[in-house]
């Protein structure tokens, strides 16, 4: 009989490891065995026992079993769900320690994998709100909720029906939130309505394994405008059952301005491909920033933060030193947010997107501000770029690009490095594919400065707003 060698480490419990440093993605680091061992949950200066998930050559990933000694640098999370849901997963560090990391995140790419040198690196600009601070949610209803190790071990009867969050990588498993602190009112007071309605009326929650039942997703917008909108989707076309919990939600909550609802039986929970009903009042909400409106659909991208939004798009502008005689060309421009919030101080401005109705909306944004000199294109970058472009409206003199994480395509820098911009403001929600496409810009181009701003506080991810010159 064939032996198979079991393999080190794997699923091995390592003791009181003390934790170092933290690392990408808002894990922290230790060693073992001449292994760096990247642990998730848990802060430098931690003692612990951690139990090997996963292997490879020259590191292992690991989660906590045991602590041995809690690190001075912790803080007392807030919120009751905090550990289970992944929603917050930087809550028991302080804020202020939490900046200093994602400062030194966007600094170690920028100089590590950019290989960037010469640039000034800005302070971290911090978030005012660092809870109930986001414009937009999304819950998920589920038959089967995800029970702690308390709730199981407490021997109660408890109720399975949940109308919450995903577990980190488990499509399956819905955490019930009784209290969330990332959005403002009222959107706990609705989320917890409409669970109770569901529930006294034997509404089916969805089952994720199956793929069956009624309710599926509740989506709350909330707008700096005093806008709200809320859809709610659902696995079959039942309005004797959607409509009397529809009609409950107005009564209950007059300051709806948006309600819609969208069937969706497919095997996911997107929709940018359906239909989405408006049942009550307006089939948009919006949001303002200096001056502007911005209308925002039931699947319009919207930054989440808006008050850092507008910090952001601030600095984006100070960033293009714009004088109202430029071309600017706004790549992956969305709904055309910051080719609109900087058209005053420009001659005009290009924005291109892949996505076909983002551009539809940058135009009506456009529309409802009066803005007369912003052209919207949808299609690839590096098909829309193109010489024909270029002699309809001139050659770009600063580019701004907002990239999807990913980064841009080698195509599209390879363009960029063609065309020959005066000045590129590269803003990122990614400082290591940031990184990859400055290393590639710096052919061509000085990094002048760099400015890592903080959209999402007690979460490891950190925006970062680059200043690129063209070198004589």
């Amino acid at each position: 009989m064939r032996k198979f060698k079991k393999k080190k480490h794997k699923y091995e419990v390592i003791p009181q490891l003390r934790v170092e440093e933290m690392a990408a993605e808002g894990k922290c680091i230790s060693r073992h065995d001449n292994l760096v061992v990247f642990i998730s949950d848990v802060a430098p200066g931690d003692v612990v026992d951690v139990r090997v998930t996963k292997k490879r050559k020259n590191y292992l990933e690991a989660v906590p079993v045991h602590f041995h000694a809690y690190s001075e640098m912790r803080t007392q999370p807030f919120c009751e769900h905090f550990g289970v849901c992944g929603g917050c997963k930087w809550q028991h560090i302080p804020y202020d320690t939490q900046l200093f990391f994602k400062q030194k995140q966007v600094n170690d790419n920028i100089e590590r994998i950019g290989k960037i040198t010469g640039h000034e690196m800005l302070p971290i600009l911090p978030s005012d709100r660092v809870s109930f601070y986001r414009n937009k949610l999304e819950f998920t209803f589920s038959d089967n909720a995800w029970l702690t190790k308390e709730q199981i071990d407490s021997g109660e009867e408890l109720e399975r029906r949940a109308l919450g969050f995903h577990i980190p990588l488990r499509f399956d498993k819905i955490v019930d939130l009784r209290h969330c602190y990332l959005q403002p009112a009222p959107s706990n007071e609705i989320r917890l309505a409409v669970k109770e309605y569901a529930l006294e009326h034997n509404l089916p929650f969805f089952d994720l394994v199956k793929q069956e039942g009624f309710l599926r997703n509740l989506i709350i917008r909330t707008a700096n405008t005093g806008d709200l909108m809320v859809i709610v989707q659902v696995f079959q076309d039942r309005m004797d059952w959607l409509q009397p919990l529809l009609d409950y939600l107005l009564q209950q909550f007059p300051q709806i301005t948006s309600l819609q609802y969208v069937v969706n039986s497919k095997g996911n929970e997107t929709f940018h491909d359906l239909e989405v009903v408006c049942y009550h009042g307006e089939p948009y909400i919006h949001e303002q920033m200096e001056g502007l409106r911005f209308r925002v659909g039931p699947k319009s991208f919207y930054q989440t933060n808006s008050e850092q939004a507008y910090n952001l798009y601030k600095l984006t502008r100070e960033f293009a030193l714009l004088n109202g005689t430029e071309t600017v060309y706004d790549l992956y421009t969305g709904a055309g947010t910051i080719a609109n919030f900087v058209a005053r101080s420009a001659a005009q401005v290009v924005g291109i997107e892949y996505v076909a109705s983002a551009i539809e909306d940058a135009k009506i944004n456009s529309q409802i501000n009066d803005v007369t000199n912003t052209h919207f294109y949808a299609g690839d970058m590096k098909d829309v770029l193109t010489d024909e472009l270029f002699a309809r409206h001139g050659r770009p003199d600063v580019i701004i690009t907002d990239p999807p994480r990913a980064g841009m395509h080698p195509d599209v820098i390879k363009k960029l490095l063609e065309v020959k911009a005066n000045r590129i403001v590269y803003v990122s929600c990614n400082p290591s594919t940031q990184a990859r496409d400055l290393e590639m810009l710096a052919e061509l181009y000085d990094v002048v400065k760099i400015q890592p701003v903080d959209m999402f506080p007690q979460t490891y991810h950190v925006e970062s707003v680059a200043l690129l010159t063209l070198r004589s």
